[in-house]
């Protein structure tokens, strides 16, 4: 991993924030970045101790999207599939992890930057962020951030946004279910310490399986994903986690995770 690209900070609880650090290019997504991104997000799923990502961006942007200059400086068919093959690598590097991962919002997210918003698990943003996916502005329809778009939106406005490659603001965000949380910027980290704080305080394991089976199931057939959902549940519950967080409960008493 780049430490100049991607800056990488942990703190007691597990907390790992992962920090966008090309400000002057508006943290675009070169290929450099793309693999560092993709390196600190293997060094998460390494690390036993982490129980949240949080990816945040230096400077006033949080993403740009792709370098432009650098796409078009070789523009050749077996680059650009390398490009969008390495993207979609870190994008579901991103799902796949066992551990929710917050986008903190604090600038413009366009493009392939507006798809690591979607792609995390949850965001929040500063009410002075604004998104948009404009490649078609330019003649180049964001087709692999309409994957993430139309998984998070409903159809109509996923497809309003990568056709039209208009920008709309936090609070449209939060209404369409791109983001969770909106606050004023000086507020923001107090709203994504909330947030962070929620999920640490349960247990791992419950995460982990949780958010494993989140993913799964919407690909599949609602009978097939109820058959997984019992399954995982049963497993959940034999944990001893679980099975201590539901004593409690009858005890009425808080657990002693």
């Amino acid at each position: 991993m780049s430490e100049e690209l991607v800056l990488w900070e942990q703190d007691a609880r597990g907390v790992v924030t992962l920090t966008l650090n090309r400000p002057q290019a508006f943290n675009s997504l070169s290929e450099a970045l793309l693999e560092a991104l993709l390196a600190a997000l293997a060094r998460v799923e390494a690390d036993a101790a982490a129980r949240v990502v949080v990816i945040a961006a230096a400077g006033r942007a949080f993403c740009a999207g792709h370098d432009l200059k650098e796409m078009r400086a070789e523009p050749s068919l077996a680059y650009y599939d390398r490009l969008f093959a390495a993207c979609g690598r870190v994008m579901m590097a991103i799902q796949r992890l066992r551990v929710p991962v917050v986008a903190r919002v604090q600038g413009i997210a366009t493009a392939a930057g507006c798809q690591l918003v979607a792609m995390c698990d949850l965001a929040v943003a500063s009410r002075a962020a604004k998104f948009a996916v404009s490649g078609v502005n330019l003649g180049l329809f964001c087709s692999t951030p309409g994957v993430a778009l139309s998984r998070n939106l409903s159809r109509k406005a996923a497809f309003e946004m990568l056709v039209t490659g208009e920008f709309i603001s936090a609070d449209e965000a939060l209404a369409k279910g791109l983001v969770n949380r909106v606050a004023d910027a000086e507020a923001l980290d107090a709203e994504l310490e909330k947030l962070v704080a929620s999920i640490v305080a349960k247990p791992a394991v419950a995460v982990a399986m949780g958010k494993a089976l989140f993913y799964r199931q919407l690909e599949k057939p609602i009978a097939a994903a109820y058959d997984d959902a019992g399954s995982t549940m049963a497993c959940n519950m034999m944990d001893e986690s679980a099975l201590e967080g539901v004593q409690a409960f009858i005890d009425k008493r808080p657990p002693r995770w």
